[in-house]
């Protein structure tokens, strides 16, 4: 059920959902390093697919095959690392305005309207224009599903864990209620689909339905480099142009799904991931999944949760999942065409209105409130596009990041001379903020004073810094006084000794000079 929801999001053909979900688990089996992880569509990717699919599974299937190339190739050159630059407040700007698309995207389902736009303000504006059109069965089957599914994950979360020496009928009723509240989203699908199904034999249906789904297997192909056009034929090279910036996103975005996913569940089990060799795992999915007719995945946060507490040892646990969905699209996809699409839409909402993490506002607030700046900033601009905002928190990280390398702080004291001590390494853009703060502190003072800078927050230096350091050296000892190094690391005190300053001057620690 939670794969076809997530392929109403990108709005291609329910099955596409399915042929999404088992390539990952298999591939995952043999290449993959955190036991619990599973890989398959996701709300999150599956609302950046809708950015650059435009509604066609060509695009999608093709999208999935390029996002695994570029997943693969960074895999292979080790390039993981760079997925550190993406701050905590841009994931969490990201995933909390993700959560509210996402579930409003759904709210057209759950009251049965039609013809509703994609940009989540026009969508906001239509939805509430014809809030009066809503149909009330859909209506009415939605919130009832919502509430249950509500009301399941509050039980399991409640639920208190059955003891060894408890009589064996208590630890029964636990594992009937536990398996029915992590079966949930199955649960109420089922129950959907036999209440739809009822009012089909009476011959009246008051629900809009998913529809007849092909049965059987996908077909082992390549994806296409080229789609059939009324006006005649898309190319490759088109294809590429009108995906744009999703080729970047969307396989940068899998990667941080999955990567946080698999450290999350490691660090609470107790072991350690390859980051590069997740990308390796999630690149050859994508890459094989697109011969099976899938879109973009990555690691799913429900399913691995589903799967962790179900007591999954090794990655072997997604043989079992890949093969009963592949036993789905052999045997049961003609029961699917009765499942109401206002089910599917409250898994959806259930599933991501959790992502929302409205703590974290108040949270950076007490910590250090220049991180909101990258937060509102990704989580506003979110609802614009997507790829905009994740761009936006990136390049807003990236500007804070850079400040406080170009103004380091540096604490000054004074006394018979003046002491300056950088609180952190130096480098290009602090030299002539290190230069200007030192000249204007030592040539103010009354009378002058001789300079020692106190280095032993210093790991390393670079040649822009050193010619800063000359600079004011030579600046100093125009006015008759000098400047003096203490505290220098080796790597420090070798570069300044390579650099043959003139009159250089160092002593092991502050007291000594």
């Amino acid at each position: 059920p939670r794969s076809q929801g997530c392929a109403s999001a990108p709005s291609v053909p329910l099955q596409y959902g399915l042929y999404s979900s088992f390539m990952g688990c298999f591939v995952y089996c043999f290449l993959g390093t955190a036991k619990d992880v599973t890989l398959g569509p996701t709300a999150i990717m599956s609302l950046l697919v809708s950015s650059y699919a435009f509604h066609e599974p060509v695009y999608a299937v093709l999208l999935a095959f390029l996002s695994g190339c570029i997943q693969l190739a960074m895999g292979l050159l080790h390039l993981g690392f760079l997925l550190d630059f993406i701050s905590c407040p841009v994931i969490k700007g990201f995933t909390s305005a993700a959560s509210i698309t996402i579930s409003f995207n759904q709210i057209k389902n759950i009251l049965g309207l039609q013809g509703i736009p994609r940009q989540f303000f026009l969508q906001v504006y239509e939805t509430l224009r014809r809030i009066g059109e809503t149909r009330a069965g859909d209506a009415v089957l939605g919130l009832t599903c919502l509430a249950a599914l509500a009301a399941l994950r509050a039980m399991k979360n409640r639920l208190p864990r059955a003891a060894p020496a408890e009589p064996l009928a208590v630890r029964i009723s636990y594992l009937i209620v536990w398996i029915s509240a992590t079966a949930r989203n199955a649960l109420v699908v089922l129950f959907a689909g036999l209440v739809a199904y009822s009012f089909q034999v009476m011959g009246s249906q008051p629900f809009l339905l998913t529809g007849s789904i092909p049965q059987g297997l996908p077909a082992l192909r390549p994806p296409r480099f080229s789609l059939a056009a009324p006006n005649g034929t898309v190319p490759f090279q088109s294809m590429v142009q009108d995906m744009g910036v999703g080729l970047a996103v969307v396989p940068l975005m899998g990667l941080l799904e999955t990567i946080a996913i698999a450290k999350a569940f490691a660090s609470q089990n107790g072991y350690r991931i390859d980051p590069n060799q997740e990308l390796l795992a999630l690149g050859v999915a994508n890459v094989l999944g697109s011969f099976v007719s899938s879109y973009p995945i990555t690691g799913s946060f429900g399913r691995t949760a589903v799967n962790a507490q179900s007591g999954v040892c090794t990655p072997a646990g997604g043989l079992v999942t890949g093969a009963l969905v592949l036993l789905s699209l052999a045997y049961l996809t003609s029961l699917f065409c009765y499942i109401p699409k206002a089910a599917l839409a409250a898994v959806i909402i259930a599933a991501v209105v959790p992502m929302f993490d409205a703590g974290i506002f108040r949270t950076l607030w007490r910590v250090k409130r220049l991180d909101l700046v990258p937060l509102c900033g990704t989580f506003l601009l979110c609802f614009w596009e997507v790829q905009y905002g994740i761009v936006a928190g990136v390049l807003l990280s990236g500007i804070l990041l850079l400040y406080s390398i170009a103004r380091p702080p540096i604490k000054v004291s004074e006394g018979a001379v003046l002491r300056v001590q950088p609180g952190s390494s130096l480098h290009f853009p602090a030299a002539e903020h290190l230069r200007d703060s030192v000249c204007s502190r030592a040539l103010a003072a009354s009378p002058p004073r001789c300079v020692i800078l106190d280095c032993c927050h210093v790991s390393s230096i670079d040649y822009t810094v050193v010619v800063g350091l000359a600079e004011l050296q030579q600046e100093l000892h125009r006015h008759g006084l000098s400047l003096v190094f203490c505290g220098l690391k080796d790597p420090v005190l070798q570069v300044l000794l390579s650099a043959d300053l003139e009159g250089f001057q160092h002593f092991p620690s502050w007291e000594e000079a």
